[in-house]
């Protein structure tokens, strides 16, 4: 057993209407781990995620976070967020511009992080002048330009159709094979959790919280072909089954 990069205990969150968001949620996650956070909408998965962040605190528990390289985290939002002015180029790099990092160190990350993502040639494009699933992977390679130790993903490919999806799934299983993060994927989908996770937590809500969690024990790479499998639909079901108990009670 790995001993946890992050581990959650406890934590709870109330905001001062007094919604209580999160209660008492525990969670281990192990390095180089892959983990699929699914539930109905208000069950706090983004609230999980922001706090795995640093970007909120909560009231109650404890959240004990790795220090040192270990602690360098990234983060992909539903939406690209580039700046519209911006290069891909400068969109990319910008994370290690405001560490004050020297021009030729930028150009020297940016290069290989456009790489990674199927960017290459695209240094100088504008956002407007990208598809949607090209801002994504522009937003990706700017996340694992600080090579972070975590990667956090808050349903990053919702809104992209079905064939941009899947290829961005297995693109961005290949990132953390080569790469080594640790990955935490918020989704809606059991389908997408499925094809991405080693380990599901299935979260309900009212207050949000841990539910049931459900080890996918298959090999990677994962293709095209282990989505085509019978494997594959019968962890579907199974994890559809889950989902289908959390939000009956909804």
């Amino acid at each position: 057993m790995h001993e946890a990069l992050i581990e959650l205990k406890g934590v709870e969150r109330r905001y001062a209407n007094g919604w209580l968001a999160l209660g008492g949620v525990g969670l281990s996650i192990a390095p180089h781990s892959f983990v699929s956070l699914l539930g109905p909408s208000g069950c706090g998965k983004s609230t999980v995620l922001r706090l795995l962040a640093g970007l909120d605190a909560p009231t109650a528990g404890t959240i004990r976070r790795p220090a040192g390289h270990e602690a360098e985290i990234g983060f992909v939002f539903q939406e690209p967020t580039l700046m519209p002015w911006a290069t891909v180029r400068d969109n990319v790099g910008l994370p290690l511009k405001l560490k004050r990092q020297a021009r030729a160190d930028i150009a020297a990350r940016v290069a290989p992080a456009l790489v990674a993502v199927g960017l290459a040639g695209f240094e100088d494009a504008m956002p407007r002048e990208l598809s949607g699933g090209m801002k994504m992977r522009v937003s990706i390679a700017r996340a694992l330009v600080t090579r972070p130790a975590l990667l956090l993903l808050d349903e990053p490919f919702a809104a992209l159709d079905e064939i941009t999806r899947f290829r961005l799934n297995q693109d961005l299983l290949r990132l953390w094979q080569q790469d080594s993060f640790t990955g935490v994927f918020v989704t809606h989908s059991a389908y997408e959790a499925v094809f991405l996770s080693q380990r599901i937590v299935v979260m309900g809500t009212r207050p949000g919280r841990i539910v049931e969690e459900i080890v996918i024990d298959e090999p990677y790479p994962r293709s095209a072909d282990f989505r085509a499998s019978p494997r594959y639909a019968a962890w579907c079901v199974q994890v559809s089954q889950a989902l289908q108990r959390v939000t009956a009670d909804v």
